[in-house]
């Protein structure tokens, strides 16, 4: 089974509110239509080496 990438959990994930491209990775510079790490994964063939996960307060 493939390993997913949950791009919303990460530090360079970012909504952009485009109709065409809502989601963006600071860390690459890229907005797209598909989640930043399935973009990566496509073009590269690799997975994400940049995935930070956020502090997130509870």
């Amino acid at each position: 089974m493939e390993k997913r990438i949950a791009c919303q959990k990460c530090v360079y994930y970012f909504v952009t509110w485009e109709a065409g491209k809502p989601h963006g990775c600071k860390a690459y510079g890229f907005k797209s239509q598909l989640i930043p790490s399935i973009s990566v994964k496509r073009a590269s063939g690799e997975d994400c080496k940049l995935f930070s996960l956020k502090n997130i307060k509870q």
